[in-house]
């Protein structure tokens, strides 16, 4: 289709190259995108292998592929590709916070931060394919540019002959079904970088990855998480959920009313009082997910939150990564909270065994390691008063203990992939309240939920 073919809006849209990339929407042409990306990296390989056996350096792998071309290389990559391939990448740094090398952080930071959207043509092929060619007779006005750009769709703002004001998520072709392959390139990237370590077994996180992504590239499905958060928050103050619009939902198309807000990363600006109580109502939001709600959304993104200063609300979006809370799940973590604040680390260890989020060989083979590790969890969190999430200091002490044990081989194994996803979204509360500088009494909301709730039945299937 030309350009002279294209809607009006469309053809006005002005010339922003730089930030249009067609999404490659086929399997060849994913492959190949791929492809070039192996074929870019070991040439810099080659080039940087070549100039330190001339000046007479040592060479490994990892830091042959990390040089800052290549960085670049996987960065622009993996940010043309979208879907999986970016949506892995995001996750990945999450769900690690902390503890990622610093060359990784590098590539997930900026992965984070891209904001390329479709050009007019491919963005007007996916409507025409949902909504038919007079789809634009819906409108008073539709908005070409995006408002948010993410790895499986783009935003839009748009509004209708009868004057609602919407957000249109549209997602790029070809993503859904690329997730697969998409999935198994991504992981052999990492596993030829070293960040995958072949004593690892990869094949449960990556059917847990691939299931959650499909999960996430289902819009009928996220409309209907989203309408459930609307109704279990409806009498909950401080939150607002978008209302879906089920008229103009489709397969490759979320419809939902537009909530304005800014950044949640906004808030601190904010006075300290304020910061405090809003991160506050939002760690309560968490721990009710676990405890109370039974149900998470697990993907704590921070473009997932935004703020409202006029009111304080917090505006909750994105509902793909909502998922049932495993009752197992829920009660380990309850035994570990509730032992944890009686100051019993013994107790800790064996709840945290019980939960498999460790391995009974981690406490065999380095008991001192983890009971440093145990007292000083249980000391942070023991403390009746306000916590700084601002103050890392703890998180070096940790990060040395759990790399020595790290070292250790026969220790290698991953926690329970339910466990996995609510882990993700403690961790990165955690780093949104480091973010935010925040100040919260951590033990009054972890002692009042355990005290309104009960444990969880086991799911009888």
């Amino acid at each position: 289709m030309s350009d002279d073919n294209l809607p009006p809006e469309f053809a006005d849209l002005p010339e922003d190259r730089s930030r249009q990339r067609a999404v490659p929407a086929g399997r060849i042409a994913r492959l190949g995108t791929f492809g070039r990306l192996v074929g870019g990296v070991a040439g810099g390989m080659v080039a940087e292998g070549a100039r330190r056996i001339a000046s007479g350096e040592g060479i490994n792998a990892r830091d042959l592929i990390l040089t800052p071309g290549n960085v670049q290389r996987l960065t622009d990559r993996l940010s043309h590709l979208r879907g999986a391939a970016m949506k892995m990448g995001q996750m990945i740094s999450l769900d690690a916070g902390d503890f990622l090398p610093d060359e990784l952080s590098t590539i997930l930071a900026r992965l984070r931060d891209q904001g390329n959207f479709m050009p007019a043509r491919q963005l007007d092929t996916v409507l025409r394919a949902e909504w038919g060619a007079d789809w634009r007779k819906q409108f008073r006005w539709f908005n070409p540019r995006p408002i948010a750009a993410a790895s499986i769709g783009q935003v839009h703002k748009a509004l209708t002959r009868d004057g609602e004001e919407l957000a249109i998520k549209v997602q790029y072709p070809g993503v859904a079904k690329s997730i697969d392959s998409d999935v198994d390139n991504v992981m052999t990237l990492l596993k030829v970088a070293g960040f995958a370590p072949p004593e690892l077994e990869m094949g449960k996180l990556m059917a847990a990855a691939k299931q959650q992504l499909h999960e996430e590239a289902d819009y009928a499905r996220e409309g209907r998480q989203m309408a459930l958060y609307r109704d279990m928050l409806a009498d909950t103050p401080g939150f607002v959920v978008p209302r879906l619009h089920e008229g103009l939902t489709r397969g490759s198309i979320l419809a939902m009313s537009f909530e304005d807000g800014v950044s949640i990363e906004e808030l601190a600006n904010e006075p300290a009082e304020v910061r405090d109580a809003v991160f506050a109502r939002l760690l309560r939001l968490v721990t009710r997910e676990l405890f109370d709600l039974g149900v998470m959304q697990t993907d704590p993104n921070f473009a997932n939150f935004r703020y409202r200063r006029g009111t304080g609300e917090i505006v909750l979006l994105d509902f793909g990564a909502c998922r049932p809370v495993d009752p197992v799940v829920a009660n380990g973590y309850r035994r570990m909270l509730e032992a944890g604040l009686r100051g019993d680390a013994e107790q800790v260890l064996a709840a945290t065994i019980e939960a498999g989020f460790m391995m009974p060989i981690v406490a065999e083979k380095h008991p001192e390691r983890v009971r440093r590790m145990i007292d000083i969890v249980i000391g942070e969190m023991r403390a009746d008063a306000p916590f700084d999430f601002g103050d890392r200091a703890f998180i070096p002490l940790l990060r040395e203990e759990g790399w020595a044990i790290a070292q250790d081989k026969d220790t290698w194994a991953f926690p329970p992939i339910e466990t996995l996803f609510v882990q993700r979204k403690v961790s990165g509360i955690a780093l949104l309240g480091a973010r935010l500088q925040a100040k919260v009494n951590v033990r009054r909301i972890v002692e009042d939920i355990l005290g309104s709730t009960t444990p969880r039945a086991a799911d009888p299937s």
